[in-house]
């Protein structure tokens, strides 16, 4: 087991600034179910229904779309670094997430197939159909300790026992499957709540962390349960840096689960910049639309529109590599090139 504090599961980063414009994303964030099992107190899914705003006109995405955006993806030019099952929802209530995987990993489209789940629907199995898919990494985010830490943090009765059971089942049956597990700092604020942590999920793991609390959603009150801990550092690391562009839209896209492509993780859409019913994700990456955004946020965030000028969240995954303002003469200079990529 690998303790992996103030570090993202990932590999080495290179400079963003020097490697843009990208032929192929590096991330393709795939949405599949716009559902969850928990409720979690820091999440969208604690909120009713009516105050998430537009998220998707789907709940489950459709799995003949689903194969025709893998389809689409292989027609980069290169692999993606990485093609993440995660979002607003939880990946393993998609009835299809196993054939998802087997359908991706076939098709060889991305170093690393990885889905972000809160681990409580795994059975034996969905483990072995999972870990047969081919899944490279698992990565889960654990919501409490116990059967009482459980419910007051997500809503939800959870058999604790039999969770970590699962859990350890997957690991000892992971073959190639990395398996990645995190709990967010307020949960383990006491000294003995942290070594109950490691303890009990350090041993069925292959790499473990305390990641901190990032303030997601606008309308949530975080101080009214996160007790001594402070929303003021990046979800990994201690120094949260400063941008006024948000570099998410020009290295990774997302697709809902009714396959509308947006440009970012946040759970507001600054837009939605194409439809893979209607065209291919190559030609959504390489679009006038994105081009235009793209455009807009090298003028910082304020340009780029009212929900990415109110929006923080990019700053809590920002890395140094990532910040795209800090050389005003590139920053022109991928104007330029962008420009020209609009007009043909």
């Amino acid at each position: 087991m690998e303790l992996k504090e103030g570090m993202t599961p990932g590999g080495k980063r290179k400079k963003l600034a020097d490697e843009l414009p990208l032929d192929t994303p590096y991330l393709i964030q795939i949405f599949p179910a716009y559902a969850c099992n928990f409720r979690c107190n820091f999440c969208l899914h604690s909120l009713d229904r009516s105050e998430h705003g537009y998220i998707s006109d789907r709940t489950l995405m459709d799995m003949e779309l689903y194969r025709k955006c893998i389809d689409d993806i292989k027609q980069f030019p290169r692999k993606l670094k990485m093609l993440r099952f995660a979002a607003i929802g939880e990946p393993l209530v998609h009835p299809g997430i196993a054939e998802m995987i087997a359908y991706a990993k076939k098709a060889d489209v991305a170093d690393s197939v990885d889905i972000v789940t809160n681990g409580s629907l795994l059975s034996h199995e969905l483990s072995d159909k999972l870990i047969g898919a081919g899944l490279d990494r698992l990565r889960i985010s654990v919501d409490g300790l116990s059967e009482a830490s459980f419910a007051e943090n997500t809503g939800v009765k959870v058999d604790f026992g039999k969770y970590v059971e699962q859990i350890r089942y997957f690991y000892e049956h992971a073959e190639n499957t990395h398996i990645y597990i995190k709990i967010i700092d307020y949960m383990v604020q006491k000294p003995e709540t942290r070594e109950l942590f490691f303890r009990t999920f350090g041993p069925i793991c292959h790499s473990i962390a305390v990641e901190h609390l990032t303030p997601t959603i606008s309308e949530i009150d975080y101080d009214s349960f996160s007790g001594d801990v402070k929303a003021d550092k990046p979800q990994n690391g201690e120094v949260l840096l400063q941008s006024d562009v948000c570099p998410q839209g020009f290295y990774m896209m997302q697709i809902n689960p009714d396959g509308k492509v947006v440009p970012c993780c946040s759970m507001k859409y600054p837009s939605v910049l194409g439809d893979t019913n209607v065209n291919t994700v190559n030609e959504i990456w390489n679009g006038k639309a994105f081009s235009d955004f793209r455009l807009r946020m090298l003028d910082g965030v304020n340009k780029a529109g009212k929900v990415c000028g109110e929006c923080k969240l990019y700053l809590y995954d920002l890395h140094e590599e990532d910040v795209l303002d800090a050389d005003g003469d590139r920053v022109e200079e991928l104007k330029r090139l962008y420009r020209r990529l609009n007009n043909g």
